[in-house]
Parts: structure tokens; sequence; C-alpha cells
């Protein structure tokens, strides 16, 4: 089992090799959590993620003989670009497999920092196992992105960190994926200090950790009571892609599920329109570039009830590697969610000045419109009606009410999608 004299070894080991992050406390987003909320901004790291904590642990515990037989690793993007920075800086030649739908910016950034990446399978987990068979091959030293002690203990100097920055704290928010972090983290501060409440945050897409979990208590004779809330909400394992990558993992480690389910009080998820709401408030209040499973965390925190109101809570960014064409949809995608971008049908006669009522009743609302579109031919009404579709940009949802109202003024009916 992983212990906090581990990760202080890490810790020194890894001093100077890699960034010490900052502890940001948010006005802001503490003003919408009703809570104090502070950020462990690990996307300041150099790759962009605190992957570069557990890579750095690993590989310098390795020997001359093992770093002339080379490594290997798999993943989505972010502890790939860790072992290629720091393998590069140890002289290792390094090999990466990753997802062939891995984003191109990942890919490319793994490359740049000198290693050599080969694209296989759908996700994390075909990509593991090629893996794994090619280090079979050759020789090679597999460095696991979350099942490894040294790689835990790497991770789990964020914690000893935390403890430097701020002096009391009653929660900590944690991204879990594979669970590295989360048991690297949950190590040292249940330890440091037992009282203070760990939170697991997974997307409800790939709720590995929550599932691994129940399927435990499913055949024990006796159930944690850290864990009791683990059965609240139905989940299951889809087939369907995340925007939090990052942590799209179906298979958990063996031995960050032990740490998990003795250390860490609770497993949350999250929705994708939650995640995307999250990144785009980081964006926005913060002037914080994260990625899905970076924003995880604040998601959670501003979406379920947690029960830490007037609380001083740290809630850790874990990365910040998101592609531009998908950190464009995710605006998107956050701006519905927060009631900011909606879309309305309007039903009304097929006759001249129509479309000039409709656009002033959102002009007195003070909405703007983003797009238009007339449909005669195919809305299926009857002769002489039209369906008018409105894309608006409003303040949230109390505008969008105000729409409403100056549309039924206005004498249309109409439907908001």
């Amino acid at each position: 089992m992983l212990s906090v004299a581990d990760v202080e070894r890490a810790q020194v080991r890894i001093a100077g090799k890699v960034r010490r992050t900052p502890l940001s406390e948010s006005a802001a987003l503490s003003r919408l959590a009703g809570c104090q909320v502070h950020l462990k901004l690990e996307n300041l790291q150099f790759t962009g993620s605190f992957k570069e904590r557990g890579a750095a642990a690993r590989l310098l515990t390795l020997s001359q003989a093992e770093r002339a037989r080379g490594v290997i690793t798999a993943s989505a993007g972010n502890h790939a670009q860790a072992v290629a920075l720091h393998a590069s800086r140890l002289g290792v030649v390094a090999t990466v497999v990753m997802p062939e739908a891995t984003p191109l910016v990942k890919v490319q950034a793994t490359e740049t920092h000198g290693a050599r990446v080969t694209l296989y399978g759908a996700g994390y987990d075909d990509a593991a196992e090629r893996a794994a068979q090619v280090a079979a091959e050759t020789g090679a030293i597999y460095v696991h992105p979350f099942d490894d002690l040294e790689v835990m203990a790497g991770q789990g100097t964020i914690a000893l960190e935390l403890l430097e920055q701020l002096e009391d704290f009653d929660a900590v928010i944690v991204p879990v994926g594979g669970g590295g972090l989360i048991a690297g983290i949950a190590t040292v501060l249940r330890e440091k200090k037992p009282e203070l409440r760990i939170i697991g945050v997974e997307s409800r897409t790939f709720p590995s950790m929550r599932r691994a979990l129940e399927s435990e208590l499913a055949v024990s004779s006796s159930r944690s009571p850290s864990l009791a809330q683990l059965s609240e909400p139905p989940i299951g394992i889809t087939g369907r892609k995340t925007i939090a990558d990052g942590i799209a993992v179906r298979r958990v480690g063996q031995l960050t599920r032990q740490i998990v389910k003795k250390l860490v009080d609770e497993i949350v998820l999250v929705d994708e329109e939650e995640i995307a709401e999250a990144i785009l408030l980081l964006l926005e209040r913060e002037r914080t570039v994260a990625e899905g499973a970076g924003a995880v965390g604040l998601a959670a925190l501003l979406h379920r009830d947690l029960g830490l109101a007037g609380k001083r809570v740290v809630v850790v960014i874990s990365g910040g590697n998101i592609d531009v064409n998908l950190m464009s949809r995710v605006i998107q995608r956050g701006l519905v969610k927060s009631g900011r971008l909606c879309r309305f049908y309007v039903t009304a006669p097929d006759v001249a000045g129509t479309l000039h009522g409709i656009t002033g009743a959102v002009a007195v609302a003070r909405a703007n419109i983003v797009s238009i579109e007339h449909d005669r031919a195919f809305s299926g009404l009857e002769l002489g009606q039209t369906r008018v579709e409105l894309v608006i940009e409003t303040n949230g949802s109390d505008h969008i009410v105000a729409v409403e109202a100056e549309l039924t003024k206005a004498g249309f009916e109409y439907r908001r999608a």
C-alpha cells in the first residue's frame, strides 16, 4: 500500500523537475458555489497536466540498465506528453501508444517532446493492451499511467503542496479516471488531515471507479460507511464519447481501487453539459483554460449537493490540454447549459409583417438574435401558417423568461427547444 513516506520521497526526487503550481482563491466561483473555493492549477504544468509528477517520479527510479531498454506507455494524451518530456530529459527512448481518436494537438505535442507515437484502438484500454504487448515483445519498461506506486506517489505530491499553501481547508475535490491522482492525494491527506472530506468526480459516461466499487459492495457482506452514497444514481459505462477524455477509462487500477475504497469518502458523477459549463466558467471567470477532465471537480461543486456550504474547498484543476475545435463546441454547449444561448420555434400566420413582429418582440426584451430560419414547406403546419426558428443570446434564465413574455404579449405561439 502507498504511504506518506513514499510520497515524500517522490517529492524530493521531482523537486526542480516539475512546477510547484499555484493555489488560487476564486471570489467569483465562491459566490456561485456558496463556499470558499480554491483552485489547485495543475493545468499550469509545463505539459499542461498533473501527469508530469507521476511520470517524473517513476522514470527517476529507473536503473541505468532499465533506461537503456527504453520505456513504453499508453495514454489518451496527458500521461503521454509527461512521459515523453521526462524520458527525453533523461535520454531515454520513449514509445507511446495512443487511441486513434486522440486529438491531433495531443499527438503532435507528444511527438514534439521526443516520443515515438503509435495510434491504436478505439480508446485507452485498447491502446494499453497494445502497449503491454509491445513491452513484452521488446523488453521496454512499461510505465503505467495510474496503477503504479511510484506514479501515485508522484501525484500525491500535490497534497503535500496543498498543506504548505493552505493552512486549513475542509474538503478536496479530485477528478477520477484510473484513480492514480486521487489515490496519491488521499494517501497524504487522510493521514495528515483525517477529518477532511475527500471527494472524487467522474464523468457519468465513464463511471469506472464508481462501478468497480459498487461491484465490490454488491458481493460484500458489509458495506463501507464511507462509501454509502455509491448506490444512489443508476449508472453504466456506455460506448459514447465524453469531453472529459482524460478520465475516460473503462478499467481502473487494482491498486488505486483499494486505496480509493479505503480512503475516499465519496465518488460523484457529472454530466457532459455540466462539464461544458464548468469549462466555460473557468475560462470566463478565472481566465483559466481547463480540459474536460480538469473541470469535473468544479462541475460537481456547482451541480451536486455535497454539503459544503460555507466550507473551505480545494478543487483540483488537473489539466488544460483541450483541442481548440473541441473548445469551440464546448463553449456552445456551456452557453446553452447556462441559458445564455437558446432556441425558439415560433408558429405564426404567414402574412406580411410577421417576421418583423417576432424580431420586434425579441428586441423589446433586449435579446440578440444569432440566427433565424423561416420554414413554410417542411414544418407540417396548416396552409397560411409558418414556423420561424430563432437562436438567441440572453443573459441567462431570467432573460429567457422576459423573451417569452414579450412573444406572448405579441400574440405568438412558441416552444423552446
